[in-house]
Formats: C-alpha cells, structure tokens, sequence
C-alpha cells in the first residue's frame, strides 16, 4: 500500500527541486522529507532518487510514479467528497487562504454567509500571496484559494487544481490631489507612462499585473519607491512621490489626499479573481457550500463583473 502523504513529498520534490526547499514548502524538516522518501521507495520496491553533485535527481521510476500520483490524489479527493455527501448536515472546518483584498472583499463575507447558512461548519482564514496558496492546496493545508492568476500560479490545464473564475476587478489610477491626472472624466494608463510608480517588486502579486498593464500600454514602469501594503502605498501616492494602479475592491484610505482616477481606453487593467481547489475536491460538501459562499460575495459586490463565465477550468 501507497501512503499518499508520502507521495505528496515526493510531488513537493519534483515541483522545488532540492530537499531543503522541498521541506520548507511542506514545513518540515530536511532529514523527515529523505526519510518519506526512502520509505517510498521500500513500499514500492524501486529507486527514485539519485545523487547528483550536492543535491538529487529524479529516477525514470519517480516520474513514472508522478504520471500516476495526479489520478491518484484526484481520486482520493473525490472518495473524500463522496464520503462527506453521505451526512445530512455539513460539519468540519473549511480552510481557506488568499490574497488579502480577496480575503477582504470576498473571504469575510462568504464566512458570514457560511456561518449563518452552516452553523456546524467552521471557517478559518488565511492570507497568503497566490503562489504560497497554491503550495498550501498542494500540501493539504488548506482547501479553498482565493488568487489571482501570474507567474507564481500553476497554468490553467495543471492537472493537480481546479481553478474556478469569480470575478474581474478593475483598476483605476491613484494619484494625490491636484495632480494633472486627475481627471474625473478618466485617463489612458499610456498617459501616466512618464511618471513614477510605487509598487513592490518582489513577493507581490501587483508587480506582475501592473507590469503586465503597462507593457500593453506600450511602456515600462519606473518603480521609485517599494511599497506593498495598500494604506503605506497610498501615504506615498498622497505626499507626490508617485502613482500606482488601485484595484476597485481596495477601499480608498479616508485619510490620504488620493483620488481614484478611472482608466479609459482599450485594454482596461483588470485582476482576475479565481478560487482554486485540489482536483476533485470541488465536490466535497464544504469546499461546495464554500464555492457558492464565494460566488455569492462576488456577485454582490457594487458594479461587479463576472470573470469570463462559471465553469471550472
């Protein structure tokens, strides 16, 4: 018999390439990560890793085994789903993690529903950037996700997740009071190309969809300052030290001298909001109840767009 945990460590391995970062992800430690797998390899009677210079490789037979381990999990989740239908009231503890104006905007307001709808379902929240919410799915430490799609985020036909799309949030230009962009009327993002740009380059899911904005707009930002925190960003953005992009679910600091200036033109900067399960876990009772939670607080949401439809890619 096959203990799935360990082929969990093993995915982790393929996926972080050494040891060390392997047991970081799964927040373990570097000797407990090489003895699942040796126990893997006795279990199944072959050998999965070889040394290679400091680290290791991956043999034929481990990536044989990784062909199977997606079908295999896949099936476990739908077993567990399949289990949970069977009671009559929906108990257990819901897990869910995600960027923080996804936790602020659509997080809080499905744990409310949930808990009215569900008394004996229990929700807990955990804010985390995209990427990490992707490695806590793969690690069975949460169940629900709540991202925006980037380079940190598995591809859509990844076959280890579920991504369900919920919403498509606008972004409009924050600029100080009295600058000349702002316009109530709106501005192009190519406008702003000159000017500087407070945003936080790295361990921040912004970064790449604001650089990804500006080069659809035809020009390169220039970061001046590093900010992540949104009421930090907007202090900078009000004393003139430069602009940046304000999703519409972030609420305007009250206290700063900002104004929110729409964008105009052709592309509009969006972010896609998208909830994100292990493959064949959607059909667990909490993590459905908990889809639908979500779904619901994106619909209700002022002047809300539903992302391009539905369906689960």
């Amino acid at each position: 018999m096959v203990d799935l945990r360990r082929l969990r460590v093993l995915r982790a391995l393929a996926e972080h390439g050494t040891v060390t970062e392997t047991a970081a992800a799964l927040h373990l430690t570097p000797s407990a990560v090489s003895q699942q797998l040796r126990q893997l390899a006795r279990e199944l009677g072959v050998e999965l890793l070889r040394p290679e210079g400091r680290g290791v490789r991956l043999t034929p037979a481990a990536r044989i085994l990784l062909r199977h381990a997606e079908t295999l999990h896949t099936q476990w989740e739908a077993a567990r789903a399949e289990l949970a239908a069977e009671g009559r009231e929906i108990t257990g503890t819901l897990r869910l993690c995600g960027v923080s104006s996804a936790v602020a905007a659509l997080a809080a307001p499905a744990v409310t529903a949930l808990r009215d709808a569900h008394p004996g379902l229990t929700a807990e929240v955990r804010e985390e950037e995209s990427g990490d919410c992707f490695r806590l799915l793969l690690a069975g430490e949460t169940d629900l996700a709540l991202v925006l799609p980037g380079p940190g985020v598995p591809p859509v036909p990844d076959p280890r997740f579920e991504q369900f799309p919920l919403l498509d949030d606008r972004q409009d230009l924050l600029v100080p009071e009295g600058h000349r962009l702002a316009r109530p009327g709106g501005v192009t993002l190519a406008e702003a190309a000159a000017e500087p740009w407070i945003v936080k380059r790295r361990d921040n899911d912004t970064f790449g969809l604001l650089a990804a904005a500006c080069a659809a707009a035809g020009f390169t930002p220039r970061v001046a300052h590093e900010a992540k925190e949104w009421f930090a960003v907007s202090a900078l953005v009000a004393e003139g030290l430069g602009v940046c992009l304000l999703p519409r679910l972030v609420p305007l600091p009250s206290p700063h001298a900002v104004v929110r200036v729409p964008l105009t033109g052709e592309p509009v900067p969006f972010r896609r909001i998208v909830a994100g399960t292990r493959r064949g876990g959607a059909g667990h009772p909490a993590v459905a109840v908990g889809l639908d939670a979500l779904r619901g607080a994106a619909a209700a949401r002022p002047g809300a767009v539903p992302a391009g439809g539905r369906e689960a890619f």
